[in-house]
């Protein structure tokens, strides 16, 4: 039987989704919760892709092929009772054998946050910038990433990816009362590139850079996106698209920061 994951969680505690020799995955969490309920290690689990360490996730997907006969919804709240609570599975449902999590990937959307201000209950959850920050500037300078462009600055080499360009279909700026979330859409992401993306425009947003500048490291390849990084703490994917998803979805903020 195959099943279709929905997944949510707080990446902090983990060393990112794929699982790892000695270290605490997402992946490897949700692998022991099935080995114990189908109280089998012959089954498959298979993401949508992987997430770094301390990077979150409102709707990770993933492909579970495990000799069950438990009826979705079952398998899904027995599967919660053995993970830990900074994981859960929201939605489990049986898919033909030709569905892929992976390969199946049509596009992705990551949301990132920054605070304009110190939070007592959301720092594992954003990026306090502390600077002052123009942020129709950054709308200007993030209209020029908009596009299919060769992103190899804004990321380092991963093995796993045989190409470095990428469609951007969205990058939009919104803001919600102290925060400001960074929407971005695309055919897939490269490794760093979202907080890269978001470290080079919160640098235009306090003047280090123009819009021209930001849009040049495209093409100069001059070890500044690397260095401008932005923390994990802020990621999230926000969705993983397939064939015949509707992306007509409102962006929402995970967190919320009230403006003081």
């Amino acid at each position: 039987m195959r099943f279709k994951l929905t997944i949510e969680y707080a990446g902090t505690r983990y060393s990112g989704w794929q699982i790892q020799k000695n270290a605490r995955t997402v992946q490897g969490e949700i692998a022991r919760a099935v080995a114990a309920v189908i109280e089998s290690s012959d089954f498959e689990l298979y993401g949508s892709g992987r997430t770094d360490a301390g990077v979150h996730a409102l709707a990770q997907v993933a492909h579970l092929e495990a000799p069950s006969s438990l009826p979705p919804e079952l398998l899904r709240r027995r599967l919660n009772d053995e993970l830990p609570p900074d994981i859960n599975i929201l939605r489990m449902e049986k898919v033909r054998h030709k569905f892929h999590a992976r390969h199946s990937v049509v596009g992705r959307s990551y949301i990132y946050q920054v605070s304009r201000r110190r939070t007592a209950f959301a720092k594992p959850f954003v990026w306090w910038v502390k600077d002052d920050l123009d942020v129709e500037r950054m709308r200007l300078a993030a209209r020029r990433f908009v596009g299919f462009h060769d992103f190899r600055a804004f990321s380092d080499a991963d093995p796993d990816e045989t190409s470095t360009d990428v469609l951007v279909d969205t990058l939009d700026i919104h803001e919600d009362e102290d925060l400001l979330v960074f929407h971005v859409e695309g055919s897939h992401f490269l490794w760093k590139m979202v907080r890269r993306l978001v470290g080079v425009l919160v640098e235009v947003g306090r003047g280090g850079l123009t819009d021209d500048a930001a849009a040049q490291l495209l093409i100069s390849g001059d070890g500044l996106p690397a260095r401008l990084t932005a923390p994990a703490s802020g990621l999230f994917l926000e969705r993983v698209f397939y064939e015949g998803d509707s992306r007509d979805v409102s962006v929402r903020p995970p967190v919320t920061v009230l403006r003081l």
